[in-house]
């Protein structure tokens, strides 16, 4: 996993060259285009324009549509590459992909992605097994972001929610076998019963930072034989799990593996709105409308216009840094997790972390009055909390962790 870090000018110059390649509101004339400038009265700061995203936000260029099957849009073709640069190297650098073979796009968060992943795999289904929608069920474990839910109810389709271990957090094998035996009965939905599942393994689950074990999953739902795909929901962890453990199984080394969810919000400290969907060539086919559309293209993506400032954030952040940088960057702020992790066992703190990813969970016993309030902790349930949660990310110093346990 490698790629060139570059130097400050070297990027401000790209994102200039790019802009420069764009066609512009106030000189090209773009009357068909559903589009305008930004409001003048509001962004007229010209001092901020030396500023790239700034530039580039002002700039307002429109991606919609899949970067990945072909930039034909000659309005933005600038900024839209460096879009397609930034999914390649999520891809195939991060995501151990073959040049090529994934689609993607920068999306506005995950449960853009969430949802966009879903509705594919609900689509392909419906077309190549003529599901029912009752047919259907979305599988993740009791830890899996709430965006699942949301996801499942707008698509219209069940939800087989796996219970964990207590103190592991990971789906138990047994109850993973249990309910989908139970999911398939008949009986259960007074219908036929669900015969296709999407599958979401977590890389980091929000609140534990839990990694599930896809292994563990594949191997019961192939015992099974159960008719599945997988999305890995690497929201939280997409760009920390693959610098802790560079060999994992949640990339698209494994073939179980069709689409993954990372967050550029998050550790990669992008604008927020700012998702990374990516899913293997051949799959955003089922999104291809059967009826006629009056657009040109194919607009594969679940949002329509989308933020050219967003994506090229995505890819400043990447090309600044480079592999080493955010590889050394992860290193800081898992030292800092594991110093505490040292001290809480010093100090017999119960808590529940994953050796490789920056989120350490505090049992709610262990914590003294009002010091969840005072650092803005979040628990796992806000009415009656048994865990509080400490992320480490940039802005988390030792400082900052020494007083908390001295608190």
């Amino acid at each position: 996993m490698y790629w060139e870090s570059l130097p400050a000018t070297d990027i401000q110059t790209r994102v200039e060259k790019a802009i420069h390649q764009n066609n512009h509101y106030g000189v090209n004339k773009i009357p068909g285009w559903t589009a305008h400038t930004l409001d003048s009265r509001i962004f007229h700061n010209e001092d901020v324009l030396q500023v790239p995203y700034v530039s580039a936000m002002l700039h307002h260029a429109d991606h919609r549509g899949c970067p990945t099957q072909g930039i034909t849009d000659e309005l933005f073709e600038g900024t839209r590459q460096l879009e397609l640069e930034a999914i390649e190297i999520c891809a195939e650098e991060l995501m151990a992909g073959k040049p090529g073979m994934q689609d993607g796009y920068i999306a506005a968060g995950g449960t853009e992605c969430n949802l966009q992943a879903a509705w594919i795999f609900r689509n392909l289904y419906k077309r190549m097994y003529h599901a029912g929608v009752h047919q259907i069920a979305m599988l993740n474990s009791e830890d899996t972001h709430y965006s699942l839910w949301k996801t499942a109810s707008l698509l219209g389709i069940q939800q087989v929610i796996i219970e964990v271990n207590p103190t592991s957090r990971q789906m138990e094998p047994l109850a993973l076998r249990q309910k989908i035996r139970k999911a398939r009965a008949s009986d259960v939905y007074k219908r036929q019963g669900i015969e296709y599942f999407i599958v979401v393994a977590n890389m980091g689950t929000t609140m534990f930072g839990t990694v599930d074990n896809i292994d563990l999953l594949t191997e019961v739902l192939d015992e099974e034989k159960a008719i599945y795909y997988i999305h890995v929901d690497g929201a939280f962890g997409g760009f920390t799990y693959p610098f802790t453990q560079p060999n994992n199984r949640l990339n698209f080394s494994n073939n179980k593996v069709t689409s993954i969810n990372l967050d550029a919000h998050k550790m990669l400290q992008a604008p927020y709105g700012t998702g990374v969907f990516l899913i293997r060539k051949g799959y955003l086919d089922y999104l291809t409308p059967t009826d006629r559309s009056f657009m040109a293209h194919k607009f594969h993506t679940l949002s329509g216009s989308r933020s050219g400032a967003n994506a090229i954030s995505v890819w400043m952040i990447l090309r600044a840094y480079g592999s080493g940088g955010l590889e050394a960057k992860v290193k800081r702020v898992m030292d800092l997790k594991r110093k505490m992790c040292t001290e809480l066992n010093n100090r017999k703190v119960e808590y529940i972390h994953d050796p490789d990813m920056n989120i350490v969970a505090i049992h709610q016993r262990n914590m003294v009055r009002d010091v969840q309030h005072h650092y803005n902790l979040v628990p796992d349930n806000h009415d009656h909390p048994t865990w509080w949660k400490v992320v480490f990310m940039d802005h988390v110093n030792e400082s900052m962790v020494q007083h908390f346990l001295d608190h």
